[in-house]
């Protein structure tokens, strides 16, 4: 999902998905469809993006955006910029419990290149800590 007044991406998948994700990443090119669940944000202002694009170059750093004409998310980065991506995704992949990472640019950032749009990237067990019950 892509939220133009924040300008930010929400994705959402289960493990295997974001793994998948990953592994186009390591690759350094590739497309994937994406699917809508029927709890999509849209009443947040949300709209959903139809396909996930992944374009290796040489320049330093990756760079993230939404080509809003496609509904594309497009990641093009260099390898070694994607291979962290790729690292990032695939720890939130692995996680046990409910949670999120928020992949943002700040001055230095190992990776990201200063115009990368934010992404909020969700566990697959949701977006938030699973509690106990007391």
């Amino acid at each position: 999902m892509f939220f133009p007044e924040s300008d930010e991406v929400d994705v959402s998948g289960d493990a295997t998905e974001l793994a998948g994700l990953a592994l186009v990443l390591l690759t350094g090119q590739g497309a994937s469809r994406t699917t809508t669940s029927t709890s999509t944000e849209a009443g947040f202002g949300g709209t959903a993006l139809a396909s996930i694009e992944v374009v290796g170059t040489d320049g330093p750093g990756v760079r993230i955006a939404v080509d809003p004409a496609r509904g594309a998310l497009v990641i093009e980065g260099d390898r070694a910029g994607l291979a962290a991506l790729a690292d990032d995704l695939r720890g939130v992949a692995e996680m046990d419990d409910g949670g999120h990472r928020h992949i943002e640019y700040y001055p230095d950032h190992h990776y990201l290149a200063a115009d990368s749009q934010p992404i909020v990237v969700n566990s697959p067990h949701g977006g938030m800590p699973l509690r106990s019950a007391d």
